[in-house]
């Protein structure tokens, strides 16, 4: 009669063990590893890798193919925020990100919302002021498709990581400074690229674009800041009249989430689609891109989109 008893005794006691394994990653322990640098998302990461370097582990909190606006952390993913030597994140744009750090990171942070210069929503970049009150009203998280932007968030991070790892600071900052030049390479060529288009206006699934508008270009979104919201009805006849008034030619879906909405429009219209990445994450298919390719194709998405 007590064999029962017996049988499960074993699996209470692994899954009691599980448990406070489970616990333990969720809380911390006090032992950060300043070697590993956790990134909440692909634009973040990537800048960190190019910081970094050989000297630190850089981890991605979302995988390729994932979308990371809504992105759910797992406890291991939650551990790796708690014993992280320096947690980069952007403070709005991840939920469940911002609740980990607040409640678990235990190394320095690097808060991206901090440190760059965000433009409200549907602000246009032209009439940008410095410092401005980023208290007040929604802010566009989507800073990085500015490369001057990205530059100024490399160069924070080699600050950090130079505060975390002194011996390699001279590296750090000759990492950051190679970066930016790279970025200022890519800024021009957009400013270039985009100077004489025979059209302005650029109609997309969702609004992460609008840093690219210092460029000269008006961007009209079928949706919102999520990339899986349903576009408004009244909004969906007000990009119908656009797209046949100014002669549009293209509507831009993603790499990463549903190109229901965009495909729809065109396809009602008579007019292309066409992939313009807001780069918040790699798909499958753009695995082996990077940052700065990616950067490259959307500018020549553009330039052929709009007659460049």
């Amino acid at each position: 009669m007590n064999l029962p008893a017996a049988r499960f005794a074993v699996p209470l006691v692994v899954s009691a063990s599980l448990f406070l394994a489970g616990c333990g990653a969720l809380s911390g322990d006090g032992d950060v590893d300043e070697q590993k640098v956790s990134a909440a998302f692909y634009p973040l990461a990537y800048a960190a890798e190019r910081v970094a370097g050989d000297h630190l582990e850089v981890e991605n909190l979302v995988q390729a193919g994932r979308e990371p606006h809504d992105v759910e952390l797992s406890v291991r993913q939650t551990g790796d925020v708690a014993d992280a030597g320096l947690v980069i994140f952007e403070t709005g744009f991840q939920p469940a990100v911002d609740d980990a750090v607040e409640q678990n990171a235990e190394g320095e942070t690097l808060d991206a919302a901090k440190v760059i210069d965000l433009h409200e929503n549907g602000e246009d970049a032209h009439a940008h002021e410095e410092g401005h009150d980023h208290e007040h009203g929604d802010h566009d998280p989507h800073f990085w498709l500015d490369p001057l932007l990205m530059a100024d968030l490399a160069d924070a991070i080699a600050d950090k990581l130079s505060g975390i790892d002194p011996d390699h600071e001279d590296e750090f900052t000759a990492n950051a400074e190679k970066f930016r030049g790279e970025l200022e390479t890519l800024d021009k060529a957009y400013a270039d690229g985009l100077a004489d288009c025979k059209v302005d206006t650029v109609v997309v699934n969702h609004e992460a674009f609008g840093y690219l508008s210092r460029y000269g270009l008006h961007f009209e979104a079928i949706t919102g800041l999520s990339p899986g919201a349903e576009p408004i009805p009244g909004e969906r006849a007000k990009l119908e009249k656009l797209i046949r008034d100014e002669h549009l030619t293209t509507v831009f879906s993603e790499a990463l989430g549903s190109k229901k909405s965009a495909d729809s429009l065109a396809d009602d219209l008579g007019v292309e689609t066409a992939v313009l990445d807001p780069i918040e994450g790699l798909s499958d298919q753009t695995s082996d891109e990077n940052y700065l390719s990616l950067m490259e194709n959307n500018l020549t998405a553009l330039k052929k989109a709009n007659g460049c």
